[in-house]
This record gives C-alpha cells, sequence and structure tokens, in this order.
C-alpha cells in the first residue's frame, strides 16, 4: 500500500493480498506446502522467487508476507521477517550477522533472556561481548573499536525504563562500522522513529503490543531488504524460527487497532505515574513522561511518549521491601498477576523473583532491580479504577 497514506489506514489495509473470493478479513494461509503447475515452474520458484511466490511455509507463507508488509509500513523500514517469537527475532538478527571472532557492544540493562542470548550463546561459539551503561555515552565510545559488529540495546530497559539516546550511539557504531540493532518493544512501533534515528535493525516481540490481548507468541526482525533477504532469511528458514500463518492472522488483527490502543494505554500511564508521584509506601515512580525521570528530554524526543509501562519501587529495606511488594500485589483486584505486556489487561510483576530472578544479587543491584521493584503495564481499563486499585494495594501494605 503507498505509504503516503497515514499510519491507521496502512494498518487496516496494507499488505493486503486477497485471493480469487475477494475476502474482506485476511485469509488463513493454513498450508504447509504449494502445488506447481509445472516440474519446470517448481524448478523455477526454487532457483529464484518472484513476488507473491511461495515453496515452504518455513520460508514464507502469504498470510505472514501480509504481516510482514505491515511491520514494515509501521516501522518505516524496508523489510522484515516475522518470527516463532520475539526472543526467536532477538537469537535471528543477532545469530545471522555474527560469527566467531566477531565483537559485539551491548547496553547491560536487558530482558534475562537476551542477557542469556549474549553471555551464553553468542560467546559459546566465539563472539566476544562488551557490556556498558546504556546511558552512558562514553561507555559506549570506549567500548566502539573498528571492526566491532554491532551495538546491541533496548531502546527503553526492562524494567527500570533507561533510556538510550539512539542516533548518539549509532553515530559512534557506524563510525566504526557497526550496525546498531535495537530491540525496541517498551518504545512500541506506534512511538517509535528508531530507523530514522540510525538504527538499523529493529527487533519487537509482536506477543506485546502487536496482539496486545496476550492471545500469541510471535516476533519481527525489521530493516534494509538487503539485510532482511540476504542475512536474516536464509539463518531463519534453515533454523526454522518462521512464524505460523494462524500467528501471522492475528497479528494482522491486533495491528488494525494498535494505534488507538497504545495511544489510550500511554495516556493511563501518565496518569496512574502523576497519581503515584510522591506516595510515602514508594520510594520512587519510574516512568519516562515524568519531568523527573533521567532521561526525560530523551525519551519526549526520541519518542514524544512515556510508552505504556511504569515501574514503582516500594519503600523499605531488602528483606521489608520484597514483602510489602507481595502484599501489595496480593491485593489488587483490577490489576492481575503475570509476566507479559503490552496486554489490553493491566499486569503486574515483580522482576527480582520472575523475569530476572536468573541474574545474581550483584548484577541485580547495579541494574536496579531491587526487593521493592515492581513493573506495571498498563492495559485499557478506565485508569481511575487503576489507580484506585493501586492506591488499596499501597494501603495493604
Amino acid at each position: 500500500m503507498d505509504r503516503t497514506y497515514g499510519k491507521r489506514t496502512q494498518m487496516v489495509h496494507g499488505g493486503t493480498r486477497r485471493s480469487q473470493y475477494g475476502e474482506v478479513s485476511e485469509a488463513i494461509f493454513l498450508t504447509q506446502g504449494f502445488v506447481y503447475a509445472s516440474a519446470e515452474q517448481a524448478e523455477a520458484r526454487f532457483q529464484a522467487l518472484g513476488p507473491d511466490e511461495f515453496i515452504y511455509a518455513r520460508y514464507g507463507n502469504p498470510t505472514v508476507a501480509m504481516f510482514e508488509d505491515r511491520m514494515a509500513a509501521l516501522e518505516g523500514a524496508e523489510d522484515a521477517f516475522a518470527t516463532a517469537s520475539g526472543m526467536a527475532a532477538v537469537n535471528g538478527a543477532l545469530c545471522a550477522m555474527l560469527r566467531a571472532g566477531d565483537h559485539v557492544v551491548a547496553a547491560r540493562a536487558l530482558f534475562g533472556s537476551c542477557l542469556y542470548i549474549l553471555e551464553e550463546v553468542l560467546t559459546r561459539y566465539g563472539v566476544t561481548v562488551t557490556f556498558v551503561d546504556g546511558t552512558d555515552l562514553d561507555q559506549w565510545r570506549a567500548a566502539l573499536r573498528p571492526g566491532t559488529k554491532a551495538a546491541f540495546f533496548e531502546s527503553v530497559s526492562n524494567p527500570t525504563l533507561e533510556v538510550v539516546d539512539i542516533a548518539a550511539v549509532a553515530e559512534m557504531a557506524h563510525a566504526v562500522g557497526a550496525l546498531v540493532v535495537v530491540d525496541n518493544v517498551f518504545a512500541t512501533p506506534v512511538y517509535s522513529r528508531a530507523i530514522a534515528q540510525g538504527a538499523d535493525v529493529v527487533i519487537y516481540s509482536a506477543t506485546k503490543h502487536v496482539d496486545g490481548q496476550g492471545r500469541a507468541l510471535g516476533g519481527v526482525i525489521l530493516g534494509t531488504r538487503d539485510f532482511i533477504r540476504k542475512t536474516v532469511e536464509p539463518y531463519m528458514k534453515h533454523t526454522g524460527g518462521a512464524m505460523s500463518p494462524f500467528t501471522a492472522w492475528i497479528m494482522l488483527k491486533g495491528l488494525e487497532t494498535i494505534d488507538l490502543r497504545v495511544r489510550a494505554q500511554a495516556d493511563s500511564a501518565l496518569q496512574i505515574a502523576r497519581a503515584l508521584q510522591g506516595h510515602p509506601k514508594l520510594a520512587r515512580v519510574i516512568f519516562p513522561g515524568l519531568a523527573d525521570h533521567p532521561q526525560h528530554a530523551l525519551a519526549m524526543a526520541q519518542t514524544g511518549s512515556g510508552g505504556t509501562v511504569l515501574a514503582m519501587e516500594v519503600a523499605g529495606d531488602a528483606d521489608s521491601a520484597k514483602a510489602a511488594a507481595f502484599r501489595m500485589m496480593n491485593a489488587l483486584h483490577v490489576i492481575v498477576i503475570s509476566n507479559n505486556l503490552g496486554d489490553a489487561k493491566s499486569i503486574i510483576t515483580h522482576p527480582a523473583t520472575t523475569t530476572h530472578q536468573r541474574l545474581p544479587a550483584d548484577q541485580k543491584r547495579k541494574l536496579g532491580i531491587s526487593p521493592g521493584l515492581l513493573r506495571l503495564s498498563v492495559g485499557l481499563e478506565d485508569p481511575a479504577d487503576l489507580i484506585a486499585d493501586l492506591r488499596a494495594g499501597l494501603d495493604a501494605i
């Protein structure tokens, strides 16, 4: 679809491929293979695929292609490759481009599974990884060197919501010939301008805001056509991390409403953060949309929004803060306890004992993942109800 149309229009119509039946809702092509009119046609397809030609669902599928096209339009990327999960996208993007002897510089504040890939998987196969404080540009400058292959970071870190300066890191990385790979989940594709700011590769867990309703796992890698089709696709199609057609259809339905959902969630998150600021039972409220956030100005310049996720730290020492955080969580009635984010339902998480529990205690301290830290993914409920629920939870401490 012509990208001069607005994003909401593109998210409803972009990439649509209609069958001979002229269906309104996108078709689910639940097939693992495709029939050829002749042996010659089969031979030709295996040599080179033309537009809208497919040979095997692990390599590509019409429903999946619709999702890829629509995501590329939303992000402003040349192309996209859909994956089975967000972590399949992280693993695929990095492993497809790296080999033994390569060097990667990565922000230290990352989701636990991302750290596992960098610390365990890549190093096992001879890749050297240097970790830095993602918000400290001097550390990036010192760590990046001629021959560095990639700079990897979460544009907004999980769960402490540190904001990395994409444009500044990209300038330094490109100066030494490195590609900039950004996990952009917390920024959301609605507010993202990562490619315009210098990112070469953008990764999303589509499980989060793209689906938006907690139904399916999925991921996507976005970048130049050459990177997606010549680097990512060969690796992914041979290692089997492709998205299923049914999942792609679910994600297409999510994209139809993503702009409306995410903007409403971000508005509610700001209201909640302001309402909780200064609460006597909280040591701090962390939200990039608040003026007291250390990277508030950068967040506003980079995305124009504080996002849909906030964090709060229950006051107290190490032992009492964990118990207090648990009491608060257990007293909630509207907000559910789980570990996903970007859902229509508001979700609260205790990172130190769940999503980041495998990290050593000293690493948790360095990252600010304290026993009292809670991460709140704001859903689509009435913000007044969410604020009342949180206040009641804090009263239970």
